[in-house]
């Protein structure tokens, strides 16, 4: 039977030529597809940790009242946010994952004729969020591969593409999927540089990895800029992925901004309760940050005992290059129970990301990897 629909001539151009973003293969659908158990998935920069007991235990507690709508304001998550940051509940903006503040932002500050600024081998998000609401990307060239950030953000070069359209300029501080970092000081001279006009967001969704982590600093910034959002989630470092939670910080005006084109209720109710209770746990962070370090050297080591090239990383991920059998290798490496993550749709397609796991999840991977080459 025909089909004589044309959605394609309904739908907006932007939309029409916009690439859905593909996530890290799920382990049930590698177990589906290949009839494999016991597999290890180091795709999605989740925490090998789990959630923490104090998490779980406040999970069950809420999931009594799950037939209720949960607090449309998120009155007390605000709450545990201001009193870390000691700053006001009206800067903050809660998302259905950072990945939604994201979007919101794009709806509140992008649309046809103003353009976006961002950097080569970035969180492809930007691009999908700028296009989705008929912006321009206006993309900047990568730090050289050779270079002490190789294919990392180039503040000189972003810079050089803002212009009187742009509205927006991304900043991932660590990248993903490269776990380049910035300086603080060349960072904030960036901001303090762009005309007050643009909107600077500052996506720190994986700033906890960092031994050098000020979590106090960015906050600060947005005391002395009012053009800055910084973004956080508690996907990663907290071990709350599949709940779906980060937020916003930023100038009240703008959270007011924000606040009014946020979906009623996009952050449900077990969600609230353990990312209040994941903020306060402080040795929980300590621990998933101490198992992420060994764990990002014993990759290091292991890529390095195997001759090949990988991006230093401040993220809980690493960045390998194996060269043009990348996805032949990722394909290899799926039939021996290891999913990682391709990445040439980051303009990387030499290279496979792989999340930090545990030191045994580590070790699987890395005799996976150093049996699948030999067979390339």
């Amino acid at each position: 039977m025909q089909n004589n629909n044309h959605f394609d001539d309904l739908v907006i151009p932007s939309i029409k030529g916009l690439t859905a973003y593909i996530a890290g293969k799920p382990i049930e659908e590698v177990e589906r597809e290949l009839g494999l158990k016991n597999i290890i998935k180091l795709a999605s920069n989740e925490n090998p940790k789990g959630p923490s007991k104090r998490v779980l235990t406040a999970i069950e507690m809420a999931s009594k009242n799950i037939s209720q709508y949960p607090d449309g304001n998120g009155f007390y998550l605000k709450q545990a946010i201001a009193n870390k940051y000691a700053i006001a509940d009206e800067m903050i903006t809660l998302g259905n994952g950072s990945n939604d503040v994201l979007d919101i932002i794009a709806r509140a500050f992008l649309g046809p004729n103003r353009e976006a600024v961002y950097s080569e081998h970035a969180f492809i998000v930007y691009s999908i969020a700028t296009q989705s609401v008929s912006a321009v990307s206006k993309v900047a060239k990568a730090c050289l591969p050779n270079s002490e950030q190789p294919y990392g953000h180039d503040l000189a070069a972003m810079r050089r593409l803002v212009s009187d359209k742009t509205s927006v300029v991304f900043i991932a501080n660590p990248n993903n999927p490269t776990g380049t970092w910035l300086d603080v000081k060349e960072l904030e001279n960036f901001i303090n540089d762009l005309p007050k006009h643009v909107i600077v967001v500052l996506d720190e969704a994986y700033c906890e990895y960092s031994e050098t982590y000020d979590e106090n600093s960015s906050i600060e910034w947005v005391q002395r800029y009012p053009n800055l959002i910084v973004t956080r989630t508690f996907s990663k470092a907290y071990g709350l992925a599949g709940l779906r939670v980060g937020y916003s910080i930023s100038h009240s005006e703008i959270s007011e901004l924000l606040n009014r084109i946020r979906q009623p209720f996009n952050v449900n109710s077990l969600a609230l309760v353990a990312a209040k209770e994941a903020l306060v746990d402080d040795n929980y962070l300590v621990e998933t940050r101490e198992l992420n370090d060994k764990g990002l050297k014993q990759l290091e080591n292991g890529f390095s005992a195997l001759d090949l090239c990988y991006i230093p990383s401040k993220g809980n991920f690493i960045t390998v290059e194996v060269g043009s059998s990348a996805v032949k290798i990722y394909e290899k490496l799926l039939n021996e129970g290891v999913i990682v993550r391709p990445i040439s749709g980051y303009d990387l397609p030499n290279h496979l990301r792989v999340s930090i796991g545990t030191a045994e999840q580590n070790e699987i991977l890395l005799k996976a990897l150093k049996k699948v080459l030999t067979r390339v």
